[in-house]
């Protein structure tokens, strides 16, 4: 009597239940995991299981039943109680061989296994059959689909990675063809998402739209959606659009979600389209909104890392690495090539007992930039103590250090300050902070001789 295959397998465990002195449930294979569709006589039961997991997850992939008259002996128990002894697992199968779920008997006591598995495997059979009839295993729900889906968001390792599952879980979970997140960036301002990695067409017209139509329209639709929250269409023909979403209509978008991101300042809209006129139902909408949640979290989340990462391997004050990184750094470098320029700040300690600790950070932020400046690419400057940096360079011969040396002497004097630098170039087999103990005492050389200048130290 059962039209459906949910109602097929929940009719299975009640019949079985009345006869049978054992807690049963069947597992199907729903996306990516076995799902318990129906139980009975269980104080508590696994919801999804791994395919690879468990006597469940064995018998499902082998497509073999299990007689285990000892749970405790089997090293693939899953325990769900604590007084169960012994267990029947079985495949339900369709009528070609394959495995659709399992079929799973659990006893609390003294057992007689041998008919009940042969009952087991005859109700199996039974089931498997009229579970293709019904069109075979219940499609995963849109809620099971949010859910790993959200799952995957919080294992996303860049931001980059992250804007994708969120694009990709919208379009599944809302049935529609394309998803675009619009976000802001803390430096570079308004930006689009990364893109699906197979974008379709619509949504790579929706792209190149909102890159054309620039900041100004893409604000407004980010002010629209954090001003007014979630909105979507109806799927009514001849309504028009308002102007803030001209450019998706340009796109051939006539059916839209539009969901808030985050907080306004720092967060963004995600847009959900597809090119067919439809009307999104508000559960629909609701679900995409639990995920705007979920990805604004994990968003913050990354940001938050990034942010710690940065200040804990740069200088707050000028922005530069500080000893960590250069010690990293200086653990890579190349004898004979990788040249160490140390660096002094000529009566930089007059500075700060003449004007105050705050105009020498002045100095040493104006000074950091003029540096960077004079460094050619590739080459990196880190803050290794107060008045102290350090710049290390990838040269052909020492001449072309101490030429890049010369040109932080000169960008120096260029905001009104002199350094000293000693330049140095590691010897083969020689320790890193060897190399930089000969560039610093080539320094205090030039500190010596009346400073402003540079000293390259013995090879």
């Amino acid at each position: 009597m059962a039209s459906t295959a949910l109602e097929a397998c929940q009719s299975t465990v009640t019949a079985l239940g009345r006869y049978v002195p054992a807690t049963i449930s069947v597992l199907l294979h729903v996306h990516d995991r076995l799902r318990c569709v129906a139980a009975t006589g269980s104080w508590q039961v696994f919801s999804t299981v791994s395919p690879e997991q468990g006597i469940v997850g064995r018998v499902y992939s082998t497509g073999t039943g299990v007689t285990v008259p000892a749970v405790a002996d089997d090293p693939d128990y899953l325990p769900v109680r604590p007084d169960v002894v012994a267990e029947v697992c079985v495949p339900v199968l369709d009528p070609a061989g394959r495995p659709l779920g399992v079929l799973h008997l659990q006893w609390s006591g003294p057992v007689e296994l041998g008919p009940w598995r042969e009952t087991a495997e005859r109700v199996a059979a039974r089931l498997g059959a009229r579970i293709i009839a019904l069109g075979g295993p219940p499609a995963e729900s849109r809620s099971e689909k949010l859910l790993r889906h959200a799952s995957a968001l919080t294992t996303a390792g860049t931001e980059w990675e992250l804007n994708e599952r969120a694009s990709c879980a919208a379009r599944e979970v809302s049935g529609l063809s394309a998803a675009v997140l619009l976000l802001t960036d803390p430096t570079a301002g308004l930006r689009l998402g990364a893109p699906a990695r197979a974008p379709g067409e619509l949504e790579s017209r929706i792209r190149a739209e909102l890159v054309e139509a620039g900041e100004v329209p893409l604000g407004r639709i980010m002010a629209r959606a954090h001003r007014h929250g979630a909105a979507y269409t109806l799927g009514e023909p001849g309504q028009p659009p308002v102007a803030d979403y001209l450019p998706l209509v340009r796109a051939g978008v006539r059916t839209l979600v539009a969901v808030p991101v985050g907080p306004p300042d720092s967060g963004g809209v995600l847009l959900v389209a597809d090119e067919r006129l439809g009307r999104p139902d508000p559960t629909t909408v609701n679900l995409m909104e639990l995920l705007a949640g979920q990805a604004w979290t994990c968003l913050d989340r990354l940001r938050t890392l990034a942010r710690l990462r940065e200040r804990a391997s740069s200088d707050p004050l000028t922005g530069l690495g500080h000893a960590g990184p250069f010690g990293e750094r200086i653990a890579t470098a190349t004898p004979g090539r990788t040249a160490l320029l140390a660096i002094d700040v000529d009566g930089f300690k007059s500075v700060n007992d003449t004007y105050g600790h705050q105009a020498g950070d002045q100095v040493l932020v104006g000074l950091a930039r003029a540096l960077q400046g004079a460094l050619r690419h590739g080459d990196e400057l880190y803050r290794t103590g107060g008045d102290e940096f350090v710049a290390v360079v990838e040269v052909g011969q020492p001449g072309e250090a101490v030429g890049v040396a010369e040109r932080l002497v000169e960008a120096a004097r260029g905001v009104g300050r002199t350094i000293s630098v000693g330049v140095a170039l590691p010897r083969r087999g020689e320790p890193p902070e060897s190399t930089l103990r000969r560039a610093d005492e080539a320094l205090y050389v030039v500190k010596r001789q009346g400073r402003d200048g540079v000293r390259l130290a013995a090879a």
